[in-house]
């Protein structure tokens, strides 16, 4: 589990990243000069404001008026003039870089990222001194550790300072080396493009960071150059780093935090500490979460001698360690930028380096900010999964008050995008925005679906009391008002959206904005559900359930379209483009789980056919949702013809820049980079595994043919239980479920089964869809066998 290369990183997809959930770096493994690109998660522009439009209200109903007329262009045009401002934007920290005064000439070169140990190591000789350099970043002490040794005394020569691409000033205090800055109050959108994109005034996000070292012989001192060391054998470099973010709705500069002494503070306690003790404790921290599951696809006949980038180009999909490595690089990702206390992972999770990055690396909730904790349950990542639910629950607040002012209802609404201020606004400044985007009114109910897995997966009735239901009552009570009825009888949506893709109309036009668009309605019909099951199980609330209940039987069903496919509008609108990246109507087969061979064959094979339409090209996160919902159809096969697609090298990272796969880091590129093709493919090759969404815990659903033999172990499913699967000759010789909370278990495989716990039979039951059915008790192991 070990991404290795024979030369430093020569761009930033080239570099290799760390983080601990806040800190994040990007190590490019310099020879004469290493340079880390650092981020920290709360440095965004701006500062909260108010966002919401009166107007909005004003103007809904006339859309819904233009939108029963059948008059699409012009809604879309009027919607416009609903919307908001845009949000603000991720920031880059700054590079803490490291000269070293041996020159670049050096051989026996070797960089490496452990996603074991969650360090980053390079190694290199020059003439008959062997320089070797250790990093990571520690949770529990809020630290980055650069570890720096030669093999021979006294050969350590170097300068480390810290500089940023924001407004900043830098010098030295004692024996440390300090950079203060401030972020923009006002950052544009990289697609944006305006006159003055970047404004800098009094107000913003300031941030402080601060280097510093220890080290066993030679010299050291610091001044306005930074920290400079002479002959040396060993040293150890720390750096800490904090911002006066103080929460989504306080003012960072007025009611922020003094970033200073947070910095101060986590530098002087780590270097009170040794390098051995840093490391064992960040490792033992790091273990906990990364060793839960283990996968293991088969003896692969291809040499891992290769570098990374190398193996990608050469065999891809076919070198099965190395779609383990990517895998497992998933859930390193996901630990390594997001644990309990920080903020949710964003578009590129923490690691940024532009000032106007990608579009704002903001979260982008129409798809991309669901996909990046897709893996966490699945995955036995369920605290990594904390920082988004703490996120929506901000969203909500805000959003309650854009439901009430834009469109005078009640619950909270969000839309396609928001950043770390929690705008829930349609984005557009005011009237430069896409309806196409901007214009989708449906981002709660999704958000509200990992509140109800986040149960579903770990039984806590405290959490479903106290948090998720409460949350996602209001966002119901959202969709009731939000939902009009039509002359037919129906209740509809309207406006609605399917996310950035248009369908054309009959004189030839395109348009986005008309009503009931299946994505919409899927997304009602389960958070509905989910209140009903909610308030079932707490005992509470029977007259809202009724109305639930009542609103989701008047919704307009599913509908097939000529082609055979699941429509993807209320009418049978061609396609924008049939091959778009976006597959929204599919939300049913997965993430969601309203659609499924047994109880709605006729959809499931419409949906199957929507999916086959849209072709196995797409976007890095495409291909991974793709993966998924090929997984989620039990075709293995397909599957893997996805991931094989998906080891498709890419050099450049330049927007615009056709096609997905990965980058030489083996960050997934839209392109070009976002993180979300990282996690869910992660994601997708644990559904191809194992899936749980129907009730059932199916063992090896989707299981390729090239998979022939192989084991996974660690695995979660919903009801709580932890499951490890082997196979050989692709077929299952046996599976061990954990059950955490005990009660019935019910499992299926491709073949008949049986089940024992502590070398006993246990009495099951079987039913006539192939499983069996059986009770468990809290903290036993349950071993699932073929009955042959």
């Amino acid at each position: 589990m070990e991404l290795k290369y024979d030369r430093p990183a020569a761009r930033w997809t080239e570099a290799l990243p760390l983080g601990n959930g806040r800190i994040g770096a990007m190590v490019f493994g310099g020879i004469e000069t290493e340079r880390l690109q650092l981020n920290e998660d709360t440095l965004w522009s701006g500062e909260p404001k108010d966002g919401t439009n009166p107007k909005a209200r004003e103007l809904l109903p006339e859309i819904r008026r233009l939108i029963n007329e059948g008059k699409y262009a012009d809604a879309d045009t009027l919607c416009k003039e609903a919307m908001g401002p845009y949000t603000q934007s991720y920031m880059p920290l700054g590079d803490l870089t490291v000269h070293f005064y041996h020159g670049g000439l050096a051989t026996h070169y070797e960089r490496s990222l452990d996603l074991k140990t969650a360090s980053a190591s390079v190694r290199y000789r020059i003439g008959d001194v062997t320089y070797t350099r250790k990093c990571f970043i520690s949770f529990p002490d809020q630290v980055l550790v650069m570890y720096i040794e030669a093999d021979r005394p006294g050969m350590l020569n170097f300068t480390a300072k810290l500089w940023s691409p924001l407004r900043h000033k830098t010098g030295a205090e004692g024996e440390r080396f300090v950079m203060k800055g401030r972020a923009p109050v006002h950052v544009d959108p990289n697609y944006y493009r305006t006159a003055s994109p970047v404004i800098y005034g009094e107000a913003g996000t300031s941030f402080d960071a601060r280097l510093g070292l220890k080290i066993e012989d030679g010299r050291c001192f610091a001044d306005h150059d930074g920290l400079h060391v002479e002959s040396a054998t060993s040293v150890m470099l720390v750096f800490s780093a904090a911002t006066s973010f103080n929460g989504f709705d306080r003012n960072p500069l007025t009611e922020g935090v003094d970033p200073a002494p947070l910095a101060g503070g986590y530098l002087t306690a780590a270097l009170g500490k040794n390098y051995i003790e840093l490391y064992r404790s960040h490792t033992a921290d790091y273990s906990v979460l990364y060793d839960r599951v283990t996968l293991d696809l088969g003896p692969s006949y291809i040499s891992s001698d290769k570098p990374t980038d190398a193996r990608i180009a050469d065999y891809g999909a076919k070198d099965n360690k190395l779609v383990e490595l990517l895998f497992q690089y998933g859930r390193y990702l996901l630990i390594a930028s997001s644990r309990p206390g920080t903020q949710a992972a964003n578009l590129q999770g923490i690691w940024n380096k532009d000032t106007r990055p990608p579009w704002s690396s903001n979260y982008t909730l129409n798809i991309n900010a669901e996909m990046n904790y897709w893996l966490a349950e699945t995955c036995n990542l369920s605290e990594c999964h904390r920082p988004l639910l703490d996120f929506i629950g901000n969203v909500a607040k805000t959003g309650a008050e854009t439901a009430r002012i834009n469109y005078g209802v009640r619950g909270w609404v969000a839309h396609h995008n928001s950043d770390i201020w929690c705008q829930s606004t349609p984005v557009g400044d005011f009237g430069h925005g896409d309806p196409v985007w901007a214009s989708w009114f449906m981002a709660a109910p999704w958000l509200c679906q990992h509140l109800w897995e986040h149960y579903a997966f770990g039984g806590s009735l405290s959490f479903l009391e106290k948090e998720a239901y409460p949350i996602m009552k209001e966002a119901a009570l959202f969709c009731l008002d939000w939902l009009q009825e039509v002359p037919d009888g129906h209740l509809a949506a309207m406006p609605s959206t399917s996310p950035e893709h248009k369908f054309v109309m009959a004189d030839g036009r395109m348009a986005a904005v008309s009503k009931d668009a299946t994505m919409d309605l899927t997304l009602i019909r389960e958070l509905f559900r989910n209140c009903i099951r909610a308030a079932e199980i707490l005992g509470v609330d029977n007259d809202f359930r009724g109305k639930l209940e009542g609103a989701r039987s008047r919704l307009l069903p599913y509908r097939i379209g000529q082609y055979g496919q699941l429509q993807e509008w209320f009418l049978d609108f061609e396609d924008q483009d049939m091959y778009h990246r976006h597959v929204s109507h599919l939300y049913g087969v997965y993430p969601g789980c309203e659609l499924t061979a047994e109880r709605t064959p006729e959809l499931f094979e419409a949906a199957q056919v929507s999916l086959d339409r849209r072709s196995d090209i797409g976007t890095g996160w495409s291909l991974a949702w793709k993966i998924n919902l090929w997984a989620r159809f039990g075709d293995g096969n397909r599957s893997l013809r996805l991931i094989e697609n998906v080891f498709n090298l890419v050099q450049d990272d330049r927007t615009g820049v056709t096609g997905g796969g990965v980058y030489p880091n083996l960050f997934g590129a839209h392109p070009p980079f976002q993180i979300d093709g990282n996690f869910g493919f992660t994601a997708g090759v644990a559904e191809m595994l194992m899936q749980s969404h129907s009730g059932v815990i199916r063992l090896l659903p989707a299981l390729p043919d090239a998979w022939e033999s192989g084991s996974v172990k660690g695995l979660r499913s919903r009801g709580g239980f932890e499951v490890s699967v082997q196979w050989d000759n692709s077929s299952l010789t046996r599976a061990g479920i954990h059950s955490l909370l005990g009660g019935p278990c019910r499992v299926s495989a491709p073949v008949p089964l049986m089940a024992e716990s502590d070398g006993k039979a246990v009495s099951f039951v079987n039913g006539e869809d192939g499983t069996i059915e059986f009770d468990t008790l809290p903290g036993m192991i349950y071993t699932i066998f073929p009955s042959h």
